[in-house]
């Protein structure tokens, strides 16, 4: 009997001490699933905070863009401003001059007749041969982001004026009487182009041709 008496004490001992081990695991296990319960709150969005408008920054790029018909406008009048200056570019350019025919001469040498327009003794007649030249090739940096807005860029703007003026010198050198191709001449018609991009053109080209495209892969990105 007595020995039946030790072991019944010795089992409800060991059932009670069962339990709380059980427990222990359980809650073991329970903590261990808890940190993916705890990240998915994390993501959750908070009740207090909005969520980020993405869409306020085209609204406000359309704003600060030209109404259609003033866009029209600038650039019918930026087509007229480059149809007078082709028409005061070809009677500089391309009128024959016989009187100065024993006066001119052929420079294929960049910085020959910068430096004898520096070297002349009246400071004015300098200026006006560089400076007229450098003014000769602003309207190309001012009017051609407007009315092509490919030309749009300091590179696009300098190779195309250069290319323009080029074609011009080659034909005062092949075909006009008294008149000379001058290398020296389309660098300070380039550099004149240069000029008037950076000082209005670059301006005047993004207020007229807004770049829609890059907007709207932005807009893409960010939603």
């Amino acid at each position: 009997m007595e020995d039946q008496v030790i072991r019944t004490a010795l089992g409800t001992r060991a059932g009670k001490s069962g339990r709380p081990q059980d427990k222990g695991k359980a809650s073991a296990q329970g903590k261990r699933k808890s940190p993916s319960g705890d990240k998915a709150k994390a993501f959750r969005r908070r009740p207090g905070k909005p969520a980020r408008n993405t869409r306020t920054a085209p609204a406000k790029d359309q704003r600060r863009s030209l109404p259609l018909l003033v866009r029209l406008l600038v650039m019918l009048l930026a087509f007229v401003a480059m149809v007078a200056f082709a028409v005061a570019l070809a009677r500089l350019t391309l009128e024959p001059s016989p009187a100065s025919k024993a006066l001119i001469h052929t420079n294929l040498h960049p910085g020959r007749s910068l430096r004898a327009y520096l070297d002349q003794p009246a400071l004015r007649d300098a200026v006006k041969q560089i400076g007229g030249n450098i003014l000769l090739g602003v309207p190309f940096g001012v009017l051609l982001p407007v009315l092509v807005p490919r030309t749009r860029g300091i590179l696009r703007v300098v190779l195309l004026t250069a290319a323009v003026m080029l074609l011009v010198e080659l034909a005062q050198g092949a075909f006009i009487t008294g008149r000379a191709f001058d290398i020296d001449d389309v660098i300070l018609n380039t550099s004149g182009a240069l000029v008037g991009y950076l000082l209005l053109g670059r301006r005047m080209g993004r207020a007229v041709h807004p770049r829609r495209r890059f907007r709207n892969r932005r807009d893409s990105r960010e939603a």
